[in-house]
C-alpha cells in the first residue's frame, strides 16, 4: 500500500493533496461534529469559501450532512472515513511511527491514534476500537480471562467494546485489583461489569479495598471468595490497563501528604499497577495492595497498555521501561510525538 501510494504521490501530487485535503475535513468533522462552518474553517485554516466547497462535494457524495446545529458526518461518511483513517496513516507515516515506538520501547507493538486526546476528548473513542482490534486478533477462540485494571482510560474504553470481541468466545472479565474507596464507576468491578456487558461476556467482582495492611492482606487471603477471584487473575491470559501520571493518580486516590511529598522529592512521573517510577523507570514507590502485581505480567500472554495525550508521554515512557516484551500499546500522536520528540523516522 505504502508503495502504492508513493507511486500515485509522485505521478498526481494534486491528488494526494485533495485526499490529504478531505481527509483533514472528514476527521475534523468526526472529532468536533457537529460543528459549524466557521469553526471548522479556523480550525484547518481555511476560507470559509474553501470550505463550503469541499463540504458540498462530501455532502454530495453523501458522506456528510448539515442541519442548524452544524455539520456531521452520516453513517456511510462514517465508515469511509475509517477506512481513509488507515490509508492516510501510511500515507502520512504513522505506521512507520508505530514501528519506530515500538522498537523504542522494545516491546511487540503499537498503535498511535491520529490526534492528542489531552486536546480532543473523542481521540479516546479511537482506543476503544483499537483494543477491540487488537483483541480479536490476539485471544485465542474459547474461553478467556481478561483482568483488568481501574482508572478513567478503562471505563472509557470499556464503552467501546462490542459483541463481535464474543465472536467464538467466552470471556470472562475479572478485576485485577481491588477498588473500593475510588469513585464507582472507576473502579476495576465497575469496569469488568460495563465490558461484560458490551462484548455479552461475564464478570467476576472483587470487594476488598485496593490497598491495604500486611496484617488485612493475610486476612483477606483467607476468604474463599476473595482467593477464587484472585486466582483467576493468576490465571487469566490477557491484562488490560492503562498508565497515569503519578501526582494524579497518588491525588486521586487521597494519599497522604508525607507520600506526596516522598513522590515529589523521588520525582516520580507515572503510575501503574499501584506502582510509582521515575523518569529512568525506577520503583520510587509502591502502594500494598490486593490484586495483580508488575512481576506477574511476564507470564501473562497479552497485556494491553491504553494511555494517550501529551501529557501522559513522561508516564507512558517511565513505565515502558518495565513493561514485558509482549506488551501492545495503544496510545496517539500527543504522546507519541513527545516520546520520539527528536528522533529520526
Amino acid at each position: 500500500m505504502q508503495d502504492m501510494l508513493s507511486i500515485i504521490e509522485k505521478v498526481a501530487p494534486d491528488f494526494i493533496e485533495t485526499l490529504h485535503g478531505r481527509y483533514r475535513i472528514m476527521r475534523n468533522i468526526y472529532l468536533m461534529g457537529p460543528v459549524g462552518r466557521r469553526l471548522l474553517a479556523e480550525k484547518l485554516g481555511l476560507t470559509e469559501r474553501t470550505l463550503r466547497t469541499e463540504a458540498d462535494f462530501l455532502k454530495a457524495q453523501g458522506l456528510l450532512t448539515t442541519s442548524k446545529i452544524g455539520m456531521e458526518l452520516t453513517k456511510s461518511g462514517l465508515a469511509l472515513y475509517r477506512e481513509l483513517d488507515e490509508v492516510m496513516g501510511q500515507l502520512l507515516g504513522m505506521r512507520e511511527k508505530e514501528k519506530q515506538l515500538a522498537a523504542h520501547f522494545q516491546i511487540e507493538h503499537c498503535t498511535i491514534a491520529s490526534g492528542d486526546s489531552d486536546i480532543t476528548a473523542k481521540v479516546s473513542e479511537d482506543f476503544g476500537r483499537s483494543a477491540t482490534e487488537t483483541l480479536s486478533f490476539l485471544l485465542p477462540k474459547g474461553e478467556n480471562i481478561i483482568a483488568v485494571m481501574g482508572g478513567t482510560t478503562m471505563a472509557h474504553l470499556a464503552e467501546m467494546l462490542t459483541p463481535t470481541l464474543s465472536e467464538e468466545r467466552k470471556l470472562i472479565f475479572v478485576p485485577a485489583r481491588g477498588g473500593i474507596g475510588e469513585s464507582i464507576e472507576i473502579q476495576a468491578n465497575a469496569i469488568c461489569a460495563k465490558m461484560a456487558q458490551h462484548t455479552h461476556g461475564e464478570h467476576r467482582v472483587l470487594y476488598v479495598p485496593e490497598h491495604v495492611s500486611m496484617e488485612t492482606y493475610a486476612s483477606l487471603l483467607q476468604e474463599p471468595a476473595v482467593r477464587d477471584i484472585l486466582e483467576m487473575v493468576e490465571q487469566s491470559n490477557a491484562v488490560l490497563h492503562s498508565i497515569g501520571v503519578a501526582t494524579h493518580m497518588a491525588e486521586r486516590r487521597n494519599m497522604s501528604a508525607e507520600v506526596l511529598s516522598l513522590l515529589k522529592e523521588k520525582e516520580a512521573v507515572g503510575e501503574a499497577f499501584g506502582y510509582f517510577f521515575n523518569e529512568q523507570g525506577e520503583v520510587v514507590y509502591k502502594i500494598p495492595r490486593i490484586g495483580l502485581q508488575l512481576k506477574d505480567l511476564a507470564k501473562t500472554p497479552c497485556v494491553l497498555a491504553v494511555a494517550g495525550g501529551h501529557s501522559k508521554a513522561k508516564a507512558i515512557e517511565s513505565y515502558m521501561k518495565n513493561a514485558p516484551k509482549q506488551t501492545w500499546l495503544i496510545t496517539d500522536e500527543g504522546a507519541a510525538n513527545e516520546i520520539l520528540k527528536g528522533e529520526t523516522f
